[in-house]
């Protein structure tokens, strides 16, 4: 079997797992809503707080030179320092709050996905059957609680060092960003440019690599430590697969924000339109719930591939050893 189709076979068996445990995808979704919106009251207030402390017209602040608007932003704030310590400090309790929530939900959603994915079968092979689907449906609050509860702890400890390598690469952007403009504009112009794609490259591959933590601490019920190793060993063993599953998915979130900014802007289009336009409101709200469902179930989908190369990889699928599975994890 080519190395394409045992991907194809993976991310199959992903998308059914996580659809056989659709109540995993709507509490991740809720959970999810629920802290950009806490998030979002103490980002609204600072961006207010700066507006009143600068006195000035909003407007003025968006006619100013590129290379002023961030310096111009952060000494303002530097200039009033209970303003600046408020600010930070709203913002840090939020996603100190915020996270642990996502830590305790990440926890019991691995778990139900783990056992699921070791209880499901040959669930990618046709044919498939009701029986299947029921079969790699292992939801189940006291289980997920149960699992949120175990792995809370490491996903927490996890979740302080991905805040370390992000506090140290966001401190590297600004660096660059905050540097005191060359020559000419253009050259800023194209250091900001360079660094943003940069940070955002980084900061992907970074949340590949946790998520890989995740998935391994929760199949294996280990630490940090013991699954650091076991992480390694699958991207040396199979950095093709591994890889594939990442682009593809990767191609596949990117599509579906292309179809959430085109369907955003044709709902826009609408609610210009008298009286029509009110109906925009409901359909803008449906959109809303739509994608933040589809973005979850992406990532149980990618969740579920990794975890089953994982399993592969680590001779453990399907409790068969290494030597008698096929390509596509299946006995041979």
């Amino acid at each position: 079997m080519s190395r394409g189709a045992t991907v194809k076979l993976f991310l199959k068996r992903g998308a059914l797992i996580a659809a056989a445990n659709w109540q995993v995808v709507l509490i991740q979704f809720v959970a999810d809503a629920f802290f950009k919106t806490l998030l979002l009251v103490p980002v609204v207030g600072g961006t207010a707080l700066v507006v009143l402390l600068v006195g000035a017209d909003p407007v003025d602040l968006l006619d100013l030179d590129a290379r002023r608007v961030v310096p111009e932003l952060a000494a303002m704030l530097l200039a009033h320092p209970v303003a600046l310590v408020s600010f930070l400090t709203a913002v840090g309790l939020v996603l100190v709050g915020g996270s642990i929530l996502m830590f305790f939900v990440k926890g019991g959603a691995l778990t139900i996905l783990v056992e699921a994915e070791h209880a499901a079968g040959p669930i990618e092979r046709p044919p498939l059957t009701g029986a299947l689907i029921r079969r790699a449906g292992r939801f189940g609050l006291d289980r997920f609680t149960a699992g949120a509860r175990r792995l809370f702890r490491r996903f927490f400890r996890l979740g302080v060092a991905l805040g370390v390598v992000y506090a140290l690469s966001i401190g590297g952007y600004l660096v660059v960003i905050l540097a005191p403009p060359g020559d000419t504009e253009g050259s800023w112009t194209a250091a900001a440019t360079l660094a943003s794609a940069a940070l955002v490259a980084w900061i992907t591959l970074v949340n590949f690599v946790y998520l890989l933590f995740q998935i391994v601490m929760a199949a294996d019920d280990c630490g940090l430590r013991r699954a650091a190793p076991r992480v390694a060993r699958l991207l040396v063993r199979a950095p093709a697969t591994v890889g594939l599953v990442f682009l593809a998915m990767l191609a596949l979130v990117v599509l579906t924000w292309a179809g959430a900014i085109l369907a955003t802007a044709a709902l826009g289009l609408i609610a210009f339109v008298p009286f029509v336009g009110l109906a925009s409101l409901p359909l803008q709200l449906l959109a809303w719930l739509l994608r933040g469902a589809v973005f979850q179930y992406i990532g149980l989908t990618s969740a579920g591939a990794y975890l089953r190369a994982y399993r592969v990889h680590q001779g453990v699928a399907d409790g068969v050893a290494a030597g008698a599975l096929d390509e596509g994890g299946q006995p041979a």
